[in-house]
């Protein structure tokens, strides 16, 4: 497995227990989620482990993740880890990240299924 932990950082507490949900069906990866943009980097600065992937909505009150992203990439101790942006945002809101060197942008799917089949591709299992 090429990710053994995941960081989802997502406002929408649903889409996160969604997510969790299938992963736990697939995998063994270790899941954390931050739901507040402006807590973030003092989260990763607190934990013990790099996550090895995040996973960053792009559409966040207080904080979009894209302006997130440029302030991840500036963070030493952070600013490798693969990000993919994991986003119910449209396809035409890549454009604000492809200059920050994320691994994907991927639509959230709607249903179970579509999600779980999405994580085994993003895990290569």
């Amino acid at each position: 497995m090429k990710y053994s932990s995941i960081l989802q950082i997502d406002d929408d507490l649903d889409d996160c227990d969604f997510f969790k949900d299938a992963l736990e069906g697939v995998s063994e990866c270790t899941y954390m989620a931050i739901h507040n943009p402006l807590l973030v980097l003092g989260e990763l600065r607190k934990l013990k482990y790099t996550p090895d992937l995040i996973l960053l909505d792009i559409n966040m009150p207080k904080m979009s993740g894209a302006t997130l992203l440029q302030l991840l990439r500036k963070e030493n101790s952070i600013k490798n880890i693969p990000v993919i942006i994991f986003s119910t945002s449209p396809y035409s809101e890549k454009e604000k990240t492809d200059l920050l060197n994320v691994l994907a942008y991927i639509t959230k799917p709607n249903t179970f299924q579509e999600l779980t089949l999405k994580i085994k591709q993003l895990l290569e299992i």
